[in-house]
């Protein structure tokens, strides 16, 4: 599992990491408050499963910033 923290006053933040997380997933991950007004995003198998189809992507967009290619 893996966890986002999101700032009580960063709403907006977690609604478009949410938006990511769902478009890249296809699955919508858990969201929380806690008492501090912090929010809590959390991504489980499935979602770690979506995420890892774009190592490739991002193995090239590295090598095309270092200038590899």
């Amino acid at each position: 599992m893996g966890r986002a923290y999101v700032r009580a006053d960063g709403e907006a933040d977690a609604e478009r990491f949410l938006a990511l997380i769902k478009a890249l997933t296809g699955k919508e991950p858990n969201v929380y408050r806690m008492k501090d007004g912090r929010i809590v995003i959390e991504c489980y198998r499935e979602h770690l499963d979506g995420l890892r189809r774009y190592t490739e992507l991002a193995d090239t967009i590295e090598k095309w910033l270092e200038g590899n290619m």
